[in-house]
């Protein structure tokens, strides 16, 4: 089970015909009870069935019960702006199907399903080959994937930990 930093939050509908937000994103929270650095990590992406990880690095740190939002990619449609973001990347996620891992480097990850100490939580979404044991559902340009109990249940599970609702 991931320690105490966990992806909150995966939304790549953003800038989408429907969406509401103009851009994608990762949300990451700290469940835990003491601040957490993330000097050094990454939030990483790759396509539902690919092995080329795009990287976008962290700073900062999450204090205990709270959200750091990751801003990626902007589309061309959408109406609201996110708000001010913790960490900003150019990552054009995918709306339906794709994999998030928050990683404690900025080194690139390999493989279809990588995995290692580094992996600090993982999300496969959609129809993505690779997940905690099983991915979310499908998204779309007007869901986002939210993890259970605002951000603190996490049995490994993806498809059990997160419920798929406006983002």
């Amino acid at each position: 089970i991931s320690p105490n930093i966990v992806v909150s939050q995966v939304y790549g509908g953003g800038g989408n015909f429907g969406a509401t937000y103009k851009n994608d994103f990762i949300e990451i929270f700290n469940r835990g009870a003491t601040a957490v650095s993330v000097n050094g990590w990454s939030v990483q992406y790759a396509s539902a069935s690919g092995s080329t990880w795009q990287v976008t690095n962290l700073t900062g740190t999450i204090q205990a019960g709270q959200y750091y939002l990751v801003q990626e990619a902007a589309g061309t449609g959408g109406t609201t702006d996110l708000p001010t973001p913790d960490a900003t990347g150019t990552i054009a996620m995918s709306a339906t199907a794709g994999k998030v891992a928050l990683v404690n480097s900025t080194a690139g990850l390999s493989g279809t399903c990588p995995t290692g100490a580094n992996i600090i939580d993982f999300v496969g979404y959609g129809g993505a080959n690779c997940s905690e044991t099983a991915p979310t559902g499908i998204l779309s340009n007007t869901t986002a994937a939210i993890r259970n109990s605002a951000g603190c249940t996490d049995t490994d599970n993806n498809f059990s930990d997160f419920t798929l609702a406006a983002p």
